[in-house]
C-alpha cells in the first residue's frame, strides 16, 4: 500500500507539490499523470524516500520512512527516470551487487533474472555499464528491480528507452505481478499505456491533484464528452487551448 497524507514539497518561495492525498492499494497499477513540471517526479522522490517533504507524510506498507527506512526500503523497487549506475561496473557485477545489497537468495535470483533477461533480449551483462546505451540501461534497471519481487515498485517513465517489443514484455510482467498483488505506481508521459495498464489514474498539475479515478470515472469529467484518455487529459490541463492555436497556423 502507498499512502501520502497531504504531502507538501516547497523549495523557497516555489511551491512544487502542494497538499495531495494518495491511496494505492495491493494488487492495483496507478498511473499518475500530468505536464512538464507538474510535480510527478517531485511527488515520486518522496513515495520512494528520496527526498524529504516540506510537510505531509509517506506511508508505505502502513510504515513511515521516519521509522522503519531500511525496512520500507528493502520492500519496494524504484526505476527511475535516469538510471543510475555503477558505471565501471559490468551488467553481471551490478546484479551481484543488488543481490547481496538487498540479502536475497542467490539462486532464486539469478534464476529470475535469467529469466527476464530472456524475456527482454539482454545479452550483455558481461560489458561494462560505462558502455551500454540508456535503452540497455533501462532495461538492467527494470530487470534488476523486477528480479527481487518487491511488493511495491514505482516506475518513472519506465519506458523511455524501451523498443516496442521491451515495452510490451514490461507491461505483461507488471499485469502479471498486479495479479500477485503488488503495488505498483507508474508516471508516464504515453497515455496510450496508461490508458490500458492503469487501474486508476490521478492528474497532476501545477503540484495539485486536479482529477482521480478509474477511465469510466475521468470520462464523466469531460465537457465535451471525450472518451480518449488524451483527450481528457489535454482538456483538464489546459492542453485544448494550444491545439486550437496549432489548428488556426
Amino acid at each position: 500500500m502507498i499512502k501520502a497524507i497531504n504531502l507538501t514539497k516547497r523549495f523557497k518561495d516555489f511551491t512544487a507539490v502542494d497538499s495531495i492525498n494518495l491511496l494505492i492499494k495491493p494488487g492495483e497499477i496507478y498511473g499518475f499523470l500530468g505536464p512538464n513540471g507538474a510535480g510527478k517526479t517531485t511527488t515520486i522522490r518522496m513515495l520512494t524516500g528520496t527526498l524529504k517533504p516540506t510537510s505531509g507524510e509517506v506511508l508505505i506498507m502502513e510504515k513511515s520512512y521516519k521509522d522503519y527506512e531500511l525496512e520500507i526500503k528493502r520492500n519496494i523497487g524504484v526505476v527511475p527516470d535516469e538510471p543510475k549506475m555503477y558505471e565501471n561496473l559490468k551488467g553481471s557485477e551490478f546484479i551481484e551487487f543488488i543481490i547481496n545489497v538487498y540479502k536475497l537468495d542467490p539462486k532464486e535470483a539469478y534464476n529470475r533474472f535469467e529469466e527476464i533477461c530472456e524475456a527482454f533480449n539482454i545479452d550483455y551483462i558481461n560489458n561494462f555499464i560505462g558502455d551500454y546505451s540508456h535503452g540497455m540501461k533501462q532495461k538492467l534497471m527494470v530487470a534488476s528491480v523486477l528480479m527481487r519481487k518487491p511488493k511495491v515498485i514505482f516506475l518513472d517513465e519506465p519506458t523511455v528507452g524501451l523498443d516496442a517489443k521491451a515495452t510490451k514484455i514490461l507491461k505483461e510482467i507488471l499485469h502479471k505481478y498486479k495479479e500477485e498483488g503488488c503495488c505498483i505506481f507508474l508516471t508516464t508521459h504515453i497515455l496510450e499505456i496508461a490508458e490500458k495498464m492503469c487501474d486508476r489514474i490521478g492528474i497532476i498539475d501545477h503540484g495539485r491533484i486536479i482529477a482521480e479515478g478509474t477511465l469510466e470515472e475521468l470520462r464523466t469529467l469531460s465537457k465535451t464528452g471525450s472518451t480518449s484518455l488524451e483527450d481528457i487529459f489535454l482538456e483538464l490541463t489546459g492542453g485544448e487551448e494550444i491545439m486550437d492555436i496549432i489548428k488556426d497556423l
